[in-house]
């Protein structure tokens, strides 16, 4: 059973910071988190040139997978490791690994080298993106966290944008494909450095050998098992493995166990579980994870597969195929600036999330009519609101989230989102590469249907019929991929039924007062919000800078509701 002395231990990070100092804050996760993410973005349009590079057109879309698997496993982890750990060093620590990894990268000589340099960036990439979304719950208060998640999400936006584009320039130069990587290396390296000068320290005291003990050691391996177990047949089965084969059948029923084995300890045995089972217990919560799932299920799918409609089918360069997904990327930026703007006035975020997902489901729909000849201008439209979609429900999810749950699961509520977004990503890329290969199969006369086994990169042909066969069954391939992933964002649409919008005031963990002395520390019945009384008076100052405190000394309504359960020693 999860003990609450042991979660207790775990000291309360939050800091809520002056707004100078926020902004400069902002900035500096904004910044490892842009290339982060040009980093999981960016090498999509370098994958046909990359395959073949490394004569590895019938595995490249492992170069996704594996990263996107990496994510997968580690975001689980990554809000307990901080809580134990402390925000900076789990975030540092991400930076370095994730430098190293794009320099290997540059110097893989084979496909099993990049797959397994790709899995280290999607390692580091998850902690990146996990530490700056609990950095930003940590400085900034529920009521404003929607503006500033937005400028968060319009930075990601960008970064799809540049990333590409980035990509794309690489290619056309005589450093190829390898200096995309090598050059990313020292960015993150200076993005690293400067967090280490700027961000806050974390507030987190004991030994290493105390806080290791605090490691949840056995969900980490079965939750780590279970994933990697499930995930590899699941992208490989009926493409690199035959679905009857012993070996995926053995996979998929240790993985089963595994997963069983991991729900049970974090029930029952965790002394400090990593995904609280407590947090399935609301409905909306729940509603919120699996749209968390399937929404990241259609993005990848998205941003790996629309260059490969432009490039393949229409015959596109990789720069033209980069400029006509601006639209895509540019109106997510544009749509999580304006619902977090939205968020942080109104208090409510329910209006945002019906819009978002309606939006992204008849962009979806739209993209159904795309055809070998459909004019560019049904494309821009589709991708627009696509782009909408995206940009209004990729933060919001998260805000709306965090209203639902206590300040004590703030860390584990975020990085199990992004788990069940991660997870929704490698599975949606390993069922979209599937979709297209097995339409490629079914369209294909016998003597082309090896072609399957090249979706990134078609081979050339002499002959203008064999190209306009193939191209014909691309195409046919690719509308049963549009047509999926409008159903699975139907059901997000759906799915919004669910979710109760209790507005920003989110419930505080119950107190009980320790000691009535001065100085003296306040404890959660779940023992996750330990904050002494100088910390809380050092949050009230801040926000006094910010102008949260009204002349004169008086707690504004948000404070007021933000602390109504602990007590203030003068």
């Amino acid at each position: 059973m999860p003990n609450k002395q042991d979660v207790a231990s775990l000291q309360n990070q939050e800091n809520i910071l002056p707004k100078t100092r926020l902004l400069i804050v902002i900035s500096c996760i904004s910044l490892v988190l842009f290339t982060a993410f040009i980093d999981q973005n960016g090498v999509s349009v370098a994958l046909p040139i990359i395959a073949s590079d490394l004569n590895a057109e019938d595995t490249i879309p492992w170069a996704g997978t594996s990263s996107l698997i990496a994510n997968t496993v580690f975001s689980v982890l990554y809000g307990r490791l901080s809580d134990i750990f402390g925000r900076k060093s789990v975030l540092l620590t991400a930076c370095v690994i994730l430098a190293v990894a794009d320099l290997l990268c540059g110097f893989a000589q084979n496909a099993p080298m990049l797959y397994f340099f790709r899995a280290m960036a999607g390692l580091a990439g998850g902690g990146i993106t996990n530490l700056a979304m609990i950095f930003v719950s940590d400085v900034v208060t529920l009521e404003e966290r929607g503006k500033y998640q937005g400028i968060i999400g319009a930075c990601l936006g960008v970064a799809n944008i540049v990333g590409p584009f980035i990509a794309a320039g690489f290619i056309q130069a005589p450093v190829g494909w390898r200096g995309f990587f090598w050059t990313l290396t020292p960015i993150v390296a200076c993005g690293g450095a400067v967090c280490w000068f700027v961000l806050p320290k974390s507030k987190v005291t004991g030994g290493l050998r105390e806080k290791i003990r605090k490691i949840d050691v056995w969900g980490c391996l079965t939750s780590s098992a279970g994933i990697v177990l499930l995930l590899i047949p699941i992208s490989g089965g009926g493409l690199y493995f035959q679905w009857d084969s012993a070996m995926v059948i053995s996979m998929l029923v240790f993985g089963s166990c595994a997963l069983v084995a991991f729900v049970i300890i974090e029930w029952k045995v965790a002394r400090i579980p990593m995904m609280p089972m407590s947090i399935f217990r609301n409905q909306s919560v729940v509603a919120l994870l699996v749209q968390s799932f399937l929404l990241g299920w259609v993005y990848q799918s998205y941003l790996y597969y629309l260059p490969q409609y432009y490039q393949n089918i229409r015959g596109y360069s990789v720069i033209v195929s980069a400029a006509l997904s601006i639209p895509l990327v540019f109106m997510q930026s544009v749509g999580s600036v304006v619902s977090g703007v939205y968020i942080s006035r109104r208090h409510h975020y329910g209006v945002i999330l019906w819009s978002g997902f309606t939006s992204w489901t008849i962009g979806c729909g739209l993209s159904i009519l795309f055809d070998q000849d459909t004019n560019p201008g049904v494309c821009v439209v589709a991708l627009l609101l696509i782009g909408i979609g995206v940009g209004f429900v990729f933060q919001p999810t998260l805000v709306a989230l965090q209203a639902h749950s206590p300040k004590s699961q703030r860390a584990v509520i975020i990085s199990s989102r992004n788990f069940f977004r991660c997870a929704g990503g490698a599975c949606g890329l390993a069922i979209s590469a599937t979709i297209l290969q097995s339409g490629l199969r079914s369209h294909l006369p016998a003597h082309l249907k090896y072609v399957a086994s090249s979706i990134y990169n078609l081979p050339t042909f002499d002959d203008p019929e064999i190209t306009a066969v193939v191209l014909s069954a691309y195409m046919k391939a690719t509308k049963n991929l549009y047509i999926t992933n409008t159903v699975v964002i139907g059901v997000c649409l759906c799915a919004c039924v669910l979710v109760k919008d209790r507005g920003l005031k989110m419930e505080d963990d119950p107190v009980k007062k320790e000691s009535s002395a001065p100085g003296s520390t306040t404890v959660t019945e779940s023992g996750s919000d330990i904050m002494p009384v100088t910390d809380q008076i050092t949050i009230e100052v801040a926000k006094m800078e910010r102008g949260d405190i009204e002349k004169g000394g008086a707690i504004s309504e948000s404070a007021q509701d933000d602390n109504h359960h602990h007590h203030h020693h003068r």
